[in-house]
């Protein structure tokens, strides 16, 4: 098959996949839509590449996300206990991992605090942090003459919203970047584990101290969370918070590299933008369809035999669709490879699609529409700094991101 090797009939995700995920998709589109890959941590599944058959897929309930049992498949598969990426357990029992009514159990219970009038109403002090990034990213250009996008302005800027949102300590942020990076990249075994357990013992000492002394944050509204005389568990409380920490930030750092990427690589997009910043809100859901921050969906797995694209996928199968695939589906959006910031980009599944849409979605949005409006306004000269070529790409099946991006401002 062109542009994929393959091992023992299957298609290997690695090498060059990571720089360009959408070479080896548009192959699999055309000639295995659905298609068994080997993944980086040793692991056999099937993935799903068509916009037509993603999009069904992300909401069928024979695609399950049971945490527990899907730990049964992988020892099963005699995968080894260091390489089944499985969470502590105080990580583990969030909404991504569970199916309804679960699901709909915990979903319930934060949802309040995700509305689109709650998260509208946090625009002000999403600008005041935005700027703040942008007097300082300026200062250190004077200084330095380059800086990275990433490290001082698309990871800083989601990570101190949501750090804020839930009442992370200040004092307390700056190990976390390292442990997310870390836990959703193909590190080392050893080195996972060594995160998972550093981050459980931060988010459990940090979910107690909200229930002993609450704050007006949502962490402390989400530990003291009510519906019908439901609560929240404290273990359904730290793995809440380390979904929302990890999810909250990582999505919108990768929706503002990629997005200011791709306009730096298309000129006369940036340019558009810059004649009319009312655009930037149709631009966001065209990056996030272009080069999305997510590339595989989580991991769902097969409770009986289930057609996909005219493949039987048999029961007990792990199941990974691709979201970045079936963004650039020419089936679904006309010259999906272009750019173009005035196309209507709706329906993207860059959110996932059906019970597990991202919850965060609205403050990604909004946060994403802010982070673009300032640099428009900010840096009217920024450019890329060196060979575009050499930008490296994160190592990870799930985020689709940048590892740097040096920009002359």
């Amino acid at each position: 098959m062109t542009n994929a090797e393959t091992r023992a009939g299957a298609v290997e995700l690695e090498g060059t996949f990571f720089d360009d995920p959408d070479a080896l998709y548009r192959t699999l589109r055309r000639e295995a839509p659905v298609v068994r890959v080997n993944t980086p941590m040793g692991l056999q599944a099937w993935v799903v590449t068509r916009y037509q058959d993603a999009r069904p897929a992300l909401n069928d309930p024979r695609l399950s996300k049971d945490g527990a049992k899907f730990g049964e498949i992988l020892e099963r598969r005699s995968v080894a206990p260091e390489r089944r990426m499985q969470f502590a357990d105080s990580l583990a029992g969030h909404m991504l991992n569970t199916d309804p009514p679960d699901h709909t159990r915990l979903r319930k219970l934060v949802n309040r605090a995700f509305t689109v009038r709650a998260i509208a109403r946090m625009r002000p002090r999403i600008e005041e942090i935005a700027h703040g990034l942008a007097d300082r990213m300026a200062a250190k250009a004077a200084r330095e003459g380059t800086v990275d996008l990433l490290d001082e302005f698309a990871y800083p800027l989601p990570m101190t919203v949501i750090c804020e949102l839930l009442g992370v300590p200040e004092g307390e942020r700056d190990d976390f970047r390292g442990w997310t990076t870390t836990l959703l990249s193909a590190a080392p075994p050893e080195e996972r584990g060594a995160a998972v357990a550093a981050m459980a013992e931060f988010l459990a000492r940090l979910v107690a101290d909200k229930g002993a002394n609450p704050g007006e944050d949502m962490l402390s509204a989400i530990v003291r969370a009510s519906e019908d005389g439901d609560t929240l568990s404290a273990r359904e409380a730290t793995s809440m918070a380390f979904l929302l920490l990890v999810a909250g930030h990582e999505t919108t750092v990768n929706l503002i590299g990629n997005g200011t990427l791709a306009l730096l690589r298309h000129p006369d997009q940036l340019a558009l933008l810059r004649a009319d910043p009312s655009l930037v809100p149709n631009a966001v859901e065209e990056f996030l369809r272009f080069d999305g921050p997510i590339n595989l969906a989580t991991f769902r797995y097969t409770t009986e035999p289930v057609e996909i694209g005219g493949t039987t996928v048999p029961e007990g199968e792990v199941v990974l669709i691709s979201l970045v695939s079936a963004n650039r589906d020419a089936e679904r959006y006309g010259d999906p490879a272009r750019l173009d910031v005035t196309r209507d980009a709706g329906g993207h599944v860059a959110f996932g699609y059906g019970v597990h849409h991202c919850l965060g979605a609205p403050l990604a949005r909004l946060e994403g529409e802010i982070a673009f409006r300032t640099l428009l306004e900010r840096f009217p000269a920024l450019a890329l700094a060196g060979d575009p070529e050499t930008i490296g790409w994160r190592r990870s099946t799930l985020i689709h991101g940048l590892t740097r991006l040096p920009v002359h401002l």
